[in-house]
């Protein structure tokens, strides 16, 4: 009976971490990544654009942890649903909407959407890894997650770049359909034994879950430090790869040139997504964070030189850091945060890379239509730069000190 019962825990972790899969692979489908061009086929600026997206980390911003809390107190199936459903409402405002205020809303239920599933599919698998003891397999789980959402990804935007420039708005009618198959994926998630066996009566309130993982913040200094430091790597990286969309219209790049880019990119990232664990393993944190942040700046550095073939080098580059960093930071959170408040404290990192994304992607949109791309890009990476210096220098001052 006992390894009936064993087999049973095992058989579900193996279907969840399968469906979670599947589920990824749709939500993150990157049918629709090509956003800014769509927009300004629609008559925006690039300001309008930043503004849709300061909209949308706004609202990140203010939901990220009560859609946490939620994942934590009412399960990872439901929220996950919702999540989809939110999608769907805003391909179909996408779709039919012709003012700024309606794209407004649409940008609304994308965050939303977002909130919901942000770090709820992360922690649905960590916690069905605790409940069959199985916590050290986490790494390559997490890399497989990685892996299927850059292909999923990329495989949707070499679509969406077939489908350029005169059937953009058919993506929003394939982000739908992956929505739906997503909902219907995630419905046969089986929430971990130790969550079902709690009753509403020995559940932990909001206000209990919230203190706790505010708790955890205050005291775990080397917690706070990762979450800052993962929002701003991730809101220079995210800035470029939205904006380049501006340089491959201004320069007329053709379907097929896009397509080729895209699928380097997704080679590119599955390459660095697989070398995470191996770096982790012969790297300390402190040498992979520094690492990332000084090719991040020489990256950024090299596009002073205008050179349209370089700026696409550094898109590459950029985006091969940005898949590496994901199953990285999402393992050291994972050690760091106690279970029953994983998904709380997971918003609350994305939380902290909205905060990031509200001022900076209006503000680099405005920059790029004063000074142009390569500037603003360059500027960026020579400030980085300079308080990357400055923190290291105030790293020894205070080492000397003790």
């Amino acid at each position: 009976m006992e390894d009936k019962r064993v087999q049973s825990v095992l058989n579900t972790t193996r279907r969840n971490l399968t469906l979670s899969y599947g589920y990824a692979a749709c939500a993150f489908f990157g049918i629709n990544t090509l956003w800014v061009i769509f927009l300004q086929q629609q008559g925006l600026s690039l300001v309008e654009i930043g503004l849709c997206e300061s909209v949308f980390h706004l609202t990140s911003f203010l939901s990220e942890v009560p859609s946490g809390v939620i994942a934590d107190r009412f399960g990872y199936r439901p929220v996950l649903i919702i999540s989809r459903l939110m999608a769907i409402g805003h391909a179909l405002i996408m779709l039919t909407a012709h003012s700024l205020g309606w794209l407004l809303l649409a940008f609304i239920l994308q965050a939303w959407a977002y909130n919901l599933q942000s770090g709820t599919i992360e922690a649905a698998q960590y916690d069905s890894l605790v409940n069959t003891q199985a916590t050290q397999h986490y790494p390559r789980v997490t890399t497989i997650l990685n892996t299927t959402i850059e292909v999923a990804d990329t495989l949707g935007v070499v679509l969406a770049g077939w489908l350029m420039p005169q059937h953009l708005s058919v993506t929003y009618w394939v982000y739908l359909a992956a929505a739906l198959i997503a909902i219907l994926a995630i419905s046969g998630l089986h929430v971990p034994q130790r969550q079902l066996t709690k009753t509403h009566s020995t559940q932990p309130s909001l206000r209990t879950i919230l203190r706790a993982a505010a708790h955890l913040l205050v005291t775990q200094r080397r917690l706070r430090l990762l979450m800052i430091f993962d929002a701003l790597f991730s809101a220079l990286g995210t800035t470029y790869y939205y904006y380049f969309q501006t340089v491959m219209t201004a320069q007329h790049f053709s379907g097929r040139l896009i397509t080729t880019i895209l699928i380097a990119s997704m080679a590119l990232n599955i390459v660095a997504i697989q070398l995470t664990p191996w770096l982790q393993r012969h790297q300390t944190q402190h040498q992979l964070l520094y690492g990332l942040c000084l090719s991040m700046i020489m990256a950024l550095l090299s596009a002073f030189s205008h050179a349209i073939g370089l700026l696409v080098l550094i898109y590459l580059v950029i985006n091969s850091l940005m898949a590496l960093i994901e199953p990285l930071f999402s393992n050291y959170y994972n050690q760091l945060i106690p279970n029953g408040q994983r998904a709380t404290l997971l918003s609350v990192a994305s939380m902290v890379f909205s905060l990031a994304m509200i001022s900076a992607f209006p503000l680099i949109g405005w920059l790029i239509q004063r000074v142009g791309f390569a500037v603003t890009f360059g500027s960026c990476g020579l400030l980085t730069l300079i308080a990357l210096l400055s923190l290291y220098g105030y790293a020894r001052r205070r080492a000397v000190q003790h």
